[in-house]
C-alpha cells in the first residue's frame, strides 16, 4: 500500500511511503506525525492517496490515538461495540469476539480504570479492528506506558498487530518502537529523509538529525583529510579517525560523523586515543561513560563486567572504521 499526504495546516507535510507489515514513522515531537495520521484517517483536511475526499467513517482505517481514547464510563466491550453497527446483542457478540482476539474476553465487563495500561491498549486495538480496516494507525504507542513495562507491552502490541494481518503505520519519537519495525521511515523538516529496514537506518543514518532520532549519542562535525577506494581519514577536533569511504565525499569536505556509543571500545594495548573519564552512569548491565579527549566528549556504552571506570581516570579508546559513519554536513539544529 502506498500513501501520500499533503497537509497545509497546521504543519506543512509532503510524505509518500510504502507500508510493509509494521511500519514506523520516526520523528521528533512537533514534527507533524499526529497531523499526518489524522489526515490519513480523514480527521484533518488534506489531500491523501488513497481515500482522497472520503469522510472518516467511510475510510477503512483503524486509529489508535495517544492515550487510547477509551470512554471511561463504558465497559471494555461497550468501548469496542461503540465502533460497530447493528442491534445491541449483535454488537455485544462481535465485541466479545474482538476482545477474545486480543486476549481480553474475560475482562469485557471492566471499565478502563480497572484495566492496566497494556489491557487498555488491547481494548483500543480491538476497537480499531472492529471495522475490518485495511490500515491501522498508531499514534505514539508508548506514550501512556511507563519505562518499566514499555518494552514488554510494546512487543505484545506489535505481535498482536502482526497477527491481525493488517498493515500498520505507527508514528513515534521513540527509537525503541522504531527498532521493532518491519520498515522504518524517518521524518525531518516535513519530509521523509530515509527509509529502509531498522538495521540499515540505525547503522547508517542519512544525516545528523536522523542519527539523533535513532539514538546515536556521538554526532560531530568533521573534515575529511584524505580518502581512497575503501577508507577515509576524518578529523574531528584533535582526533583523526579512520572511516569507511562514502561516495561523493572528497578530501577537504565537511561532514557529519555518527558513532554509536556501543561501538566505542577501550584499548588495553596502549593504542587508541587518550581520554579522561568525565562521567559514569549505570544503565542496567552496562555503564554509560563520558570520555573527554582534548575537549571532545565521547560517550561509550561498556559492559558492566568490565567494571565502572573511576572518575578522572585516563583511558584509551578506539572505534573501528566500519562504525565511523560519514554523512553530508547538515546545519546544527
Amino acid at each position: 500500500m502506498r500513501l501520500h499526504c499533503l497537509l497545509h495546516t497546521p504543519v506543512a507535510l509532503e510524505v509518500a511511503l510504502p507500508l510493509e507489515g509494521f511500519t514506523v514513522l520516526l520523528g521528533r515531537s512537533g514534527a507533524g506525525k499526529t497531523c499526518l495520521l489524522k489526515a490519513i484517517a480523514g480527521l484533518l483536511p488534506a489531500r491523501t492517496e488513497p481515500w482522497n475526499g472520503w469522510p472518516p467513517q467511510r475510510r477503512p482505517v483503524g486509529y489508535l490515538p495517544q492515550g487510547y481514547g477509551l470512554f471511561p464510563h463504558l465497559r471494555a466491550w461497550q468501548n469496542v461495540a461503540f465502533a460497530l453497527n447493528g442491534a445491541r446483542a449483535e454488537r455485544r457478540r462481535r465485541a466479545a469476539a474482538l476482545l477474545e482476539r486480543v486476549g481480553l474476553r474475560e475482562f469485557a465487563e471492566r471499565y478502563p480504570r480497572e484495566l492496566s495500561g497494556g489491557q487498555q491498549q488491547r481494548v483500543a486495538l480491538a476497537r480499531a479492528l472492529a471495522h475490518e480496516p485495511e490500515l491501522l494507525l498508531l499514534d505514539e504507542p508508548t506514550s501512556a506506558q511507563d519505562v518499566v513495562t514499555r518494552d514488554a507491552l510494546l512487543a505484545e502490541l506489535v505481535d498482536l498487530v502482526r497477527a491481525a494481518g493488517v498493515p500498520a503505520l505507527a508514528a513515534t519519537h521513540d527509537f525503541h518502537v522504531a527498532a521493532l519495525a518491519d520498515r522504518l521511515a524517518v521524518l525531518v523538516d516535513g519530509r521523509i529523509v530515509q527509509q529502509g529496514s531498522p538495521g540499515a537506518v540505525f547503522a547508517r543514518p542519512a544525516d545528523r538529525m536522523a542519527a539523533r532520532l535513532v539514538g546515536v549519542s556521538n554526532v560531530y562535525r568533521g573534515r575529511v583529510v584524505e580518502t581512497d577506494a575503501t577508507r577515509s581519514l576524518v578529523e574531528i577536533a584533535a582526533l583523526r579517525l579512520a572511516a569507511e569511504s562514502c561516495a561523493g565525499i572528497a578530501p577537504g569536505a565537511e561532514v557529519d560523523v555518527a558513532i554509536r556509543a556501543e561501538a566505542v571500545t577501550l584499548c588495553t594495548d596502549g593504542k587508541g586515543w587518550p581520554a579522561r573519564v568525565a562521567a559514569v552512569r549505570a544503565e542496567g548491565l552496562q555503564h554509560r561513560v563520558v570520555l573527554d579527549s582534548a575537549g571532545l566528549r565521547v560517550e561509550a556504552l561498556l559492559a558492566a563486567s568490565l567494571g565502572a571506570p573511576r572518575l578522572g581516570a585516563v583511558l584509551r579508546f578506539d572505534v573501528a572504521p566500519g562504525h565511523v559513519h560519514l554523512m553530508p554536513a547538515r546545519p546544527e539544529s
